[in-house]
């Protein structure tokens, strides 16, 4: 049984491979508060409680790749995108990106956003769907997968249904009802957030 380790060794196992304390304990074959020594004796700073968290939850790095624009018409999506989450977006969350709306192709816009400008893995953008009680939600949900050329399952289970508020233009145009965009990463979220009071 090794009685230390070397800091190259123990960066790899615990920053490079972002295993846990306890997982780097198990490998070693040591304690955790060993681990909590050499750690401390290297001056490799420990994760925080949500850190820790965040990296377990995504075992594999982050789910998204944020990168500047590098034309155009990239810099005129991400205005785009970061105007329509500071006017659209559901700020009450603080571990997602949500933006609900009842245009197609400002939705259509938004996921583009996500995907070219945050680089935000595409399986990992989910939808759910809300709808007035004199709608049809099963053509409601159709008309929004055909709109954006995703699977059923990239939606929630249930439609929400709402009673319905009136009649006329408002009524028509909700007959699809309000489509929200989900990307569920805390760390994507707060970046997003920041770029936007940054603008203020």
């Amino acid at each position: 049984m090794r009685t230390q380790v070397s800091r190259p060794t123990l960066e790899d196992l615990y920053i490079q491979r972002m295993l846990s304390s306890a997982q780097v304990a198990r490998r070693l074959k040591w304690s955790e508060h060993k681990v909590n020594y050499w750690l401390g004796k290297y001056g490799i700073q420990k994760r925080s409680i949500s850190e820790a968290i965040y990296a377990k939850r995504n075992p594999d790095g982050d789910p998204f790749s944020y990168r500047e624009p590098t034309n155009q018409y990239e810099a005129e999506l991400k205005g785009m995108g970061l105007g329509l989450y500071w006017g659209e977006g559901t700020k009450r969350s603080k571990t997602s990106l949500k933006l609900g709306n009842t245009d197609p192709y400002l939705i259509r816009k938004f996921i583009e956003f996500l995907e070219v400008i945050c680089g935000a893995d595409k399986k990992k953008i989910r939808f759910g769907l809300q709808v007035f009680n004199d709608a049809d939600p099963r053509k409601a949900r159709l008309f929004w997968r055909k709109h954006l050329g995703v699977s059923e399952n990239r939606f929630t289970k249930k439609t929400t249904i709402t009673p319905s508020r009136g009649i006329g233009t408002y009524r028509h145009k909700n007959q699809n009802g309000v489509l929200m965009v989900y990307f569920h990463n805390k760390k994507l979220r707060d970046m997003i957030c920041g770029m936007i009071e940054n603008m203020r």
